[in-house]
């Protein structure tokens, strides 16, 4: 058994996963199990919605799998990426007790779960002067033995940057069988960097976060991936909803999955539109500072962000307004738009 078991919730430890009527019987001609409709919906025949899809669609985890460079068992499909982090706030963190690490500014769904599940959040800020990088001091000399889940995000969202993984692999190291580091890549595809699901196999207490929303352009079909030791994956799957994925989301993914070359393509003219983008936001006499991104996104500072905030609205174009967040005062974020949504955008920019 992996160094990990007692991480997990002491009160979790003798837990049973509820067996659905599609876990126990996976194969059949006539379906009488699982008090379902049997007759089929005449508009999605196809999807076959009036039955009750697999927990974990094995064609769908073969092929993801495959594209992740990791096992089958070192996978598992969920709502988002968003429904992996609330797993394992709930798997490891016991109400009251235990902590969490985050190092902000971040994103921000890592102390809402946190707080939902009681736990303590622990904010070892981001270091700015370095271009946002790890406080690596801080967070190996961290004496709170309560921490159970240490939050990274790379490329990190406000801010865009990838995270050192150097830094990374030494905070595994460091935490080895005292807690667990979760590496948010929810958009490593923009960005020139490997993904870190090759180190699973040595450090059992990295997990990464993957998600289909982002270059995959599937946000609405809510379909998110957790990659980690085979340990964590089954208590993950031990304690998800019996059907976490509709089917509507499995046939969406599925069919994407079909597309790489076109998602290839797309990601490309991001990265081309993102270099554009920054080029033209800088030549803007109220932006004061963009820094480089390796996301799908740019963060700026400007002169007045509420200002330029409020007239975009009134234009109806829709950014994201960043200040009041850690070191972000007057920052704006702009996701990479389509060359003719960039192009509205700098158009009218350019009239302020």
């Amino acid at each position: 058994m992996p160094n990990l078991a007692h991480l997990i919730r002491p009160d979790l430890r003798e837990f049973t996963a509820y067996s659905s009527a599609r876990d126990e019987a996976k194969k059949g001609e006539i379906w009488l199990n699982a008090n379902e409709s049997p007759w089929e919906n005449e508009h999605f025949a196809e999807q076959k919605i009036n039955r009750y899809p697999e927990k974990q669609p094995q064609k769908l985890i073969n092929a993801l799998a495959e594209i992740y460079g990791v096992k089958n068992n070192q996978l598992s499909v969920l709502r988002g990426s968003d429904e992996a982090i609330d797993l394992l706030m709930r798997l490891f963190c016991e109400a009251g007790k235990d902590a969490i690490i985050t190092c902000p500014p971040t994103f921000g769904m890592y102390a809402v779960y946190a707080k939902l599940q009681g736990a303590k959040i622990i904010d070892i800020p981001l270091v700015p002067e370095a271009g946002f990088q790890l406080d690596m001091k801080n967070l190996v000399n961290q004496q709170h033995l309560e921490v159970k889940l240490i939050f990274l995000c790379s490329p990190n969202n406000p801010t865009g940057n990838l995270l050192c993984e150097a830094d990374i692999l030494q905070l595994c190291e460091h935490y080895a069988g005292k807690a667990v580091i979760v590496v948010d890549e929810a958009y490593i595809e923009f960005s020139s960097a490997n993904s870190l699901s090759h180190y699973i196999d040595q450090y059992e207490n990295l997990v990464i976060l993957r998600t289909l929303s982002k270059a995959y352009g599937l946000a609405g079909a809510r379909c998110g991936l957790l990659l980690g030791h085979s340990f964590i994956i089954n208590w993950i799957k031990a304690i998800m909803a019996p059907y976490p994925l509709p089917a509507f989301t499995i046939h969406a993914v599925t069919q994407t999955l079909m597309k790489l070359q076109r998602l290839k393509q797309q990601i490309e003219t991001i990265k081309t539109e993102r270099e554009r983008l920054a080029t033209e936001l800088q030549r803007l006499p109220f932006v004061k500072k963009i820094w480089p991104s390796a996301a799908n996104f740019l963060l700026l500072e400007t002169e007045n962000s509420q200002k330029i905030m409020q007239a975009c609205i009134d234009s109806g174009i829709v950014l994201r307004d960043m200040h009041g967040k850690l070191f972000l005062q007057n920052c704006i974020r702009i996701t990479v738009g389509t060359p003719l949504e960039n192009a509205r955008l700098i158009e009218f920019l350019q009239t302020l």
